[in-house]
């Protein structure tokens, strides 16, 4: 069973408390921070770092009904733990993979600081320690120790769980710090495939609410942190320009090239050696003849 989490930003009123438990429960410090002659208003801290995993981002867009012709929205950023995560596939030492449950954890005990997981990210979302002099790398784990202290076997008295009773799991499982904080609903995790039916289906109820997209379904691969909101997800900082496959992919055709590639160098190599190791012989030969 992988989860996820659903975020509406059409409920986000902005409070931060999402932030406020991320780092109470990753027992994470404060940051020093200016609010001054910055385009993104009053969001406070200005991107992820090592001692903030995740942040609600203000986004100010236009609305011609509201009062000054502009309104607020508002989008909770971490992590998105993607289904085939890139900064996995980077990993030389296997300190990032992607967990059976949904998450994207990371062992730091592994992690020899090479920030190639930070190069891969296509989010920007893992970010270096930068105050250590053997900088480790930081990002959303989903509170996979929270989550995985109540997760049992995905059978139950040795038989598959049925739908109703796969509900019942999801629901009395550990909720992550975030999700548990949210006062609005804005936050809802859960079984991914449940998720994305229930986001399919308030797009439907509400066609004039939201965008008829599930940012995260398909961006990428698939990521295990969705989204669902009132205007095009470029006016809230998403990038667009993901496609549906997963960055690895890409890579992964690539690798498949090199070891027919290898072996074809290496044949067309010492098939030219063979060549002129014969014509050195052909003209020693002669050369022999001829005295």
């Amino acid at each position: 069973m992988s989860f996820a989490v659903l975020i509406d930003t059409t409920k986000c009123i902005g409070c931060r408390a999402c932030q406020v438990a991320c780092k109470q429960w990753n027992n994470l410090p404060a940051e020093r921070t200016a609010i001054e002659g910055r385009a993104t208003g009053f969001q406070n801290p200005v991107a992820l770092s090592a001692k903030t995993l995740t942040m609600v981002t203000y986004n100010e867009v236009e609305d011609s009904s509201a009062q000054s012709g502009l309104r607020w929205i508002f989008a909770k950023r971490q992590c998105m733990h993607c289904i085939d995560p890139a900064c996995a596939s980077a990993c030389p030492v296997t300190a990032l993979h992607k967990s059976k449950e949904g998450p994207v954890v990371y062992d730091p005990k592994k992690c020899m600081g090479c920030r190639y997981c930070v190069w891969a990210c296509p989010f920007g979302v893992p970010t270096a320690d930068w105050e250590s002099l053997a900088p480790k790398i930081h990002k959303c784990t989903m509170c996979f120790d929270r989550v995985t202290q109540s997760i049992g076997a995905i059978e139950l008295n040795g038989k598959p769980m049925t739908p109703e009773e796969q509900k019942v799991f999801a629901e009395s499982i550990n909720k992550p710090a975030c999700v548990k904080a949210c006062t609005t609903g804005a936050l809802k995790f859960g079984e991914r495939e449940s998720l994305i039916a229930e986001a399919w289906e308030r797009i439907k109820s509400s066609p004039g609410k939201y965008v008829p997209h599930i940012y995260g379904e398909k961006e990428a691969g698939g990521t295990s942190v969705l989204y669902l909101s009132s205007v095009p997800f470029d006016k809230l900082g998403f990038r667009t320009d993901l496609g549906e496959r997963s960055y690895p992919y890409y890579s992964k055709v690539a690798l498949e090239a090199v070891s027919p590639l290898a072996m074809g160098l290496g044949g067309a190599l010492a098939a030219i050696y063979l060549l002129k190791l014969r014509k050195a012989q052909v003209a020693s030969s002669e050369s022999g003849k001829k005295e």
